[in-house]
């Protein structure tokens, strides 16, 4: 059973824009176990042949991090009814239009966000218990995503919030 307790550990915020995400296919199921894992991803199906291309990609492990003078993430999201789906792989919330984040002038609209358990990102080699991606889309179809690393901590309000809301099926 998944518990509510994750505290959200805010100062471990990351951004990745990409053109490309894969998809799920039907009838190809992914893991981050041997077979069918990371290294494999690209010959499941078709539709997953862009994760042979990438050199540093996901599940990551972010090493020796610089700071550096970015423009900060502007946050304007609004309350929003929710649709929760499991998917599969993991819980998905699909999020009405309307909130947004701005990346150094570039307009990004909040599309779903989804759970992963364990973090796919590692920050200096550590895992997290579990890790939300903030999946949002430009104007031109990029895509823009937020990871906020989870920790195992007190009750959170709005995870429960979503657990109270699962799908009985996939």
């Amino acid at each position: 059973a998944m518990t509510l307790a994750y505290a959200i550990r805010t100062s471990a915020v990351v951004i990745a824009l990409a053109g490309v995400f894969p998809v799920h296919a039907e009838g190809h199921h992914w893991s981050y176990g041997k077979h069918g894992g990371p290294a494999e991803w690209g010959e499941l199906d078709q539709a997953f042949a862009s994760c042979q291309l990438g050199k540093v990609q996901s599940p990551i492990d972010i090493r020796d991090a610089k700071a550096a003078d970015l423009p900060a993430i502007k946050f304007d999201y609004k309350p929003a009814p929710l649709k929760v789906i499991d998917n599969g792989h993991t819980i998905q919330v699909n999020y009405a239009p309307g909130s947004t984040i701005d990346v150094g002038g570039t307009r990004y609209q909040l599309v779903q966000f989804h759970f992963h358990k364990p973090s796919e990102e590692k920050i200096d080699g550590k895992a997290y218990a579990m890790v939300a991606h903030l999946v949002h889309k430009g104007s031109d179809g990029a895509l823009a995503v937020v990871a906020v690393l989870l920790d195992l901590g007190s009750d959170n309000p709005t995870l429960r919030a979503v657990w109270s809301h699962l799908p009985k099926r996939k």
